[in-house]
């Protein structure tokens, strides 16, 4: 943040409360307004005084924070970060390299200028502040103004309290490794069209922000735009590795934009938005499956795109997948009879079903509609262990991570796995992971009968080569699991969100178990017609019950 001399000596003046708090007037710091909680001391170099002879080392001290502590702590580094005493600042927190790193960028690279931070109350050892500002790069400038948080912790060595350094501190937006720059945008602006022409924006579609940034960093040297001037997040190797894009945070001048039309149809898009509102943890995705193209995609968080990016356990709905294993394999046959136990016991694990129900002389499709687990895990002794990833891979183009659909996605994971971690797989549980755009492609194979890669933007907008399945499933099992479905829909789990939906149409439900969490993640993965779509609620229940009438919903308004 530049070197600037700190005052010989402190002044003496009156302090002023401001907002429940003591704040003094800082005067020769060239960058604030207010320093906080009163003296503002530059924060403790972490150095101890040394002991005079004979004296006893102190104790150290553990146990939990007191609230002087916690203010004090946070008083100290955010007064010196407002001062631009990045070193002290530092010093302050328990990774002093990584945190003079980002503060010194804070300044020298990302050009905020006039830095004034104001804590409000702690919470716990937590304590919230906020952050205004000014961005100046080349002649113009723009405020800037947000909300952090900081959190103080003991250092276990000598239990001095210090601040939890994590990028966030600095700005909500940033993960650890990223940091911030304002300059001339690398990625000129795009102006991204529905299918009928209007343009997508945040405001009228919220769950779009991610959509949007990624539209950018994909076409925006290819649209024909010009960059502008900003401050933007630019990702770090980690954020890279989790297809986190680059953000914008606030832009001095706006650059001419080019032009990227979408699959999205705004009608559905707006079904969709409304959908997720209703649920604190909702994500959906609706497409074409003869085509593969997307017609809307929302999420309840408008930050993350957990339609195409989350990586959860699918529970359930992965069965629909593990019956096209079983059917083509000829372990199951849809009318045959088939074991539904109320236990199997397989590589050392004891698995049950929902409520530990059993179905006494039933068929394959009276499990698969009942959802029964033990049906499919009764199966793992005469799978080998890459059965279920190479049906993955092979017939629903899953697993292989080359999907490009115009943006950023998560294309699922059905690793190779062994004894009980193989047959939880066969339910949607050990290791396998996949989002909803991964479901929607899954009922969609099933109705369109082979896979089609889902798609965000045409391939012949830049000859993108879309993925391919090497295989497809054969007639016979082709017919059989859309009976399964259909029957389901009708008669099973999806029966009551499916209704009045028929009879072109079939579902599966599913719910997945997840560790410290009381309620499981309800899954639902539905075709009616040439539509197809799926939808997860984090712990929200059953699938039928939670994401089920979300689906049906959109299935409903796409006709």
């Amino acid at each position: 943040m530049g070197k600037r001399g700190r005052a010989a000596e402190r002044r003496k003046t009156n302090p002023a409360v401001i907002g429940g708090m003591v704040a003094i007037v800082v005067v020769g710091a060239g960058i604030g307004v207010y320093a906080l909680y009163g003296g503002g001391a530059a924060a403790d170099d972490g150095r101890n005084a040394s002991s005079s002879a004979g004296e006893k080392s102190p104790s150290v001290k553990t146990g939990p924070l007191s609230a002087t502590e916690v203010t004090t702590t946070a008083r100290t580094f955010l007064t010196a970060w407002q001062r631009g005493e990045v070193a002290a600042a530092a010093a302050g927190t328990d990774d002093s390299t990584a945190a003079a790193s980002l503060l010194t960028g804070y300044t020298k690279d990302a050009h905020v200028k006039n830095v004034t931070l104001t804590a409000s109350p702690r919470q716990g050892d937590k304590v919230p502040f906020s952050v205004k500002g000014t961005v100046e790069y080349k002649g113009v400038s723009k405020p800037l103004a947000y909300s952090s948080a900081l959190t103080v912790v003991r250092r276990a060595k000598d239990g001095k309290p210090l601040v939890d350094w994590h990028a966030s501190v600095v700005h909500p937006d940033l993960q650890d490794g990223d940091t911030l720059v304002t300059g001339e945008s690398g990625t000129p602006p795009v102006k991204a069209l529905d299918r009928d022409g209007g343009e997508l924006t945040t405001r009228k579609y919220p769950s779009l922000e991610p959509v949007l940034d990624g539209l950018r960093e994909k076409y925006g040297k290819k649209a024909g735009g010009k960059a502008g001037v900003e401050l933007r997040v630019v990702r770090g190797k980690e954020s890279t590795a989790k297809k986190a894009s680059d953000k914008t945070l606030l832009a001095l001048s706006e650059g001419t934009p080019g032009t990227v039309k979408t699959t999205l149809s705004p009608s559905l898009q707006a079904d969709a938005e409304a959908q997720v509102a209703k649920k604190a943890r909702a994500s959906v995705v609706l497409m074409r499956p003869s085509t593969g193209e997307i017609l809307a995609v929302a999420n309840s968080n408008p930050h993350f795109n957990t339609a195409f990016q989350g990586s959860l356990a699918p529970g359930s709905t992965m069965k629909v997948i593990t019956s096209s294993l079983l059917l083509d394999k000829g372990l199951a046959k849809a009318d045959k009879a088939h074991p539904c136990p109320k236990y199997f016991k397989y590589g050392g694990w004891k698995f049950q079903n929902d409520d530990k129900f059993e179905i006494k002389g039933g068929t394959f499709k009276a499990s698969f509609a009942r959802s029964c687990n033990t049906a499919f895990i009764s199966q793992a002794p005469k799978l080998k262990n890459d059965d279920l990833t190479k049906q993955a891979q092979q017939v629903f183009g899953l697993s292989m991570d080359n999907w490009a659909i115009g943006v950023p996605t998560f294309d699922g994971r059905v690793p190779v796995q062994s004894q009980a971690q193989m047959a939880a797989s066969l339910i949607g549980q050990g290791g396998v992971r996949m989002n909803p755009l991964n479901m929607a492609s899954v009922a969609a194979t099933v109705k369109a009968g082979s896979f089609h890669q889902p798609y965000l933007v045409a391939p012949s907008v830049d000859d993108r080569t879309l993925a391919k399945a090497s295989r497809t499933m054969s007639a016979a099992t082709l017919s059989q699991l859309r009976e399964l479905m259909q029957y389901t829909a009708a008669a099973g789990t999806a029966a009551e969100a499916m209704s009045g939906l028929g009879p072109d149409y079939g579902a599966k439900t599913g719910s997945a178990e997840v560790d410290g969490q009381k309620k499981p993640n309800g899954w639902f993965t539905a075709y009616r017609g040439d539509l197809a779509a799926a939808g997860v609620v984090q712990a929200g229940g059953h699938g039928g019950d939670t994401a089920g009438p979300i689906v049906a919903a959109l299935l409903k308004a796409g006709g």
